[in-house]
């Protein structure tokens, strides 16, 4: 190789080390931007975070249709009635069971 052709050679090294290095830069650069920007959203959130919620809370609240009293009772004895009949089907699982393994052992 001649003395042109090594110097050329070293200059297109160059050229692609400097590019890598600024591409480098240039990501580090969007990197630093992006923490600063999430920062900044984080300090915007705290900022009357706690007043925004309640107003949001509030609004959604507004939307909600409550029952009435009449409905709610109605409701409530369904409820009881059910855990009132699946209690009396569990013991009488239970007691069941416990006659059989009173035959098996006894």
């Amino acid at each position: 190789m001649s003395k042109k052709q090594k110097n050329l050679d070293a200059q297109v090294v160059e050229n692609e080390e400097v590019k890598a290095q600024e591409t480098t830069a240039k990501s580090d650069k969007k990197q630093v931007q992006n923490s600063k920007d999430k920062k900044k959203k984080k300090d915007k959130e705290k900022k009357g975070g706690l007043v925004k919620k309640t107003k949001e809370t509030v609004s959604e609240l507004k939307k909600v249709t409550w029952p009435t009293f009449g409905e709610v009772v109605k409701k409530t004895g369904i409820v009881i009635a059910f855990v009132l009949i699946f209690g009396l089907f569990i013991y009488g699982v239970n007691t069941l069971l416990g006659w059989l393994v009173g035959l098996l052992v006894g």
